[in-house]
């Protein structure tokens, strides 16, 4: 399985990692942490030192009861970024974290390499065809509703099925539009309580029947910590954990705040995998 990224062919056969860079003041975990140019571009090149093959960039909180935040502030929160890691970490493919068309648009404009949408083209429907028109990747996340009302959506009948034909229909939105890289994104603690989220963590292989890469986005979630009675703080050994059954269910991408010990996860599985052979 292939994407093409930075007009390069990526490989995933080797799980990849996705490294957040949060540029909001209000991020459950890491939230206002950058407050300079110099401490942006340090955090950046620890984790291309550490292993990271894509920054991940958001400037819309969003985790559960964030406030709205305004296309405009959106885009000066972000777009500056773009600039700044373009023109310090040009070989660096950025992904952006938006579910907003204008945003979308203007990344790409300035060279951002893909796109996160935690709605999966719910929130935006023109958002596809923006992602269509610069033949980036684009990755879909399944949720319900907005932060502000995601907690109160949690009933399915059977969550993986419901998630399997989510993705069947995005999917084929996409195939609409001739865009040839879907990645898709179960949304663990989006509109789904801690028992799902660990039943979908589970049951994760049962995507691999899509034929399509997969992201898992755990980093430091209430699902851990809560769990464990800690603090997000205290959450990254137990990250760890989890990030290595997603591995061994199928998972292609790993979105995190820990670079090295996510590439540890990843060195260790294929070691694992390996052995096998």
């Amino acid at each position: 399985m292939t994407i093409t990224l930075n007009q390069q062919l990526i490989d995933l056969n080797i799980p990849r990692i996705a490294a957040i860079l949060n540029v909001t003041p209000d991020s459950f975990y890491d939230g206002g942490q950058l407050k300079n140019q110099d401490h942006l571009l340090n955090r950046v090149q620890q984790h291309i030192d550490q292993g990271a093959d894509i920054i991940d960039i958001g400037g819309y909180s969003t985790r559960p009861g964030a406030a709205e935040v305004s296309v405009e502030e959106e885009l000066s929160r972000v777009i500056p970024v773009v600039e700044l890691l373009q023109e310090h970490f040009p070989n660096t493919p950025l992904s952006i974290d938006t579910f907003r068309s204008e945003v979308a648009l203007q990344s790409l404009d300035k060279g951002a390499a893909m796109i996160n949408d935690v709605t999966g083209s719910q929130a935006d429907p023109k958002l596809l065809d923006v992602v269509a028109s610069f033949q980036v990747p684009y990755i879909g996340m399944h949720m319900r509703g907005n932060p502000q009302t995601m907690n109160t959506l949690t009933d399915y009948e059977d969550i993986v099925v419901e998630l399997r034909k989510h993705f069947s229909w995005l999917a084929e939105e996409t195939a609409k539009r001739n865009l040839n890289d879907l990645i898709i994104d179960p949304g663990f603690g989006f509109a789904k309580t801690a028992e799902q989220n660990f039943f979908l963590l589970n049951h994760l292989d049962a995507f691999n029947l899509l034929k399509l890469p997969i992201l898992v986005g755990l980093s430091r979630k209430s699902m851990i910590y809560k769990t464990l009675q800690l603090t997000p703080e205290e959450a990254l050994n137990g990250t760890s954990a989890l990030h290595m059954i997603a591995l061994e269910r199928g998972a292609h991408f790993l979105r995190v705040h820990d670079v090295q010990p996510a590439k540890e996860c990843i060195d260790l599985y294929l070691k694992l995998k390996q052995s096998n052979t």
